[in-house]
């Protein structure tokens, strides 16, 4: 046991964050068996440009999840790897339209089997009496409801009045 795995519930970020990276360390290596040269961090964008065909970087950041900045920076490296483009908006100039390339497309192709194979292998993983997903989901309907810093601070203020 780590100080951290010590702390309980109040190193539950930095062990959801620990967990996080350990699946993309593994996901890298997964694609890797593959011949794959992807980043598991890619995903989130490559992907959602594979249903969505084409999304400005707002729309996109916005699907996500991602802050602006954090979806600028994976898309400078997709761009650089020529994974995706960018082109104006033919209506709105001021707007970035993002695709896949053929590039891109062909990537997909060859990861949608390795995907696959990685579904099993999470389900395997997650299947167990708490389940990990039906959890996340549980936590995040909480948040929608109310974030965690609101939640501190009524906390705060009962106890601040209860002084």
């Amino acid at each position: 046991m780590s100080v951290i795995d010590d702390l309980g519930i109040l190193a539950i970020a930095t062990r959801m964050q620990r967990l996080a990276e350990r699946m993309r360390k593994d996901g890298l290596l997964i694609y890797k068996a593959h011949g794959i040269d992807f980043e598991p961090k890619w995903f989130p964008v490559v992907y959602t440009l594979h249903l969505k065909s084409a999304m400005s970087v707002v729309e996109l950041a916005n699907e996500i999840g991602y802050s602006h900045p954090s979806t600028i920076s994976l898309l400078k490296e997709l761009e650089k790897l020529k994974l995706i483009r960018s082109a104006k908006d033919k209506t709105d100039e001021r707007k970035r339209l993002l695709q896949l390339t053929d590039k891109g497309k062909a990537l997909i192709t060859q990861m949608e089997p390795v995907w696959q194979v990685m579904i099993a292998a999470t389900t395997q993983l997650i299947d167990t009496q708490n389940n990990l997903m039906k959890a996340m989901e549980e936590v995040e309907q909480q948040l929608e409801i109310q974030s965690f810093y609101q939640r501190a601070k009524v906390i705060m203020a009962t106890n601040q009045a209860k002084a």
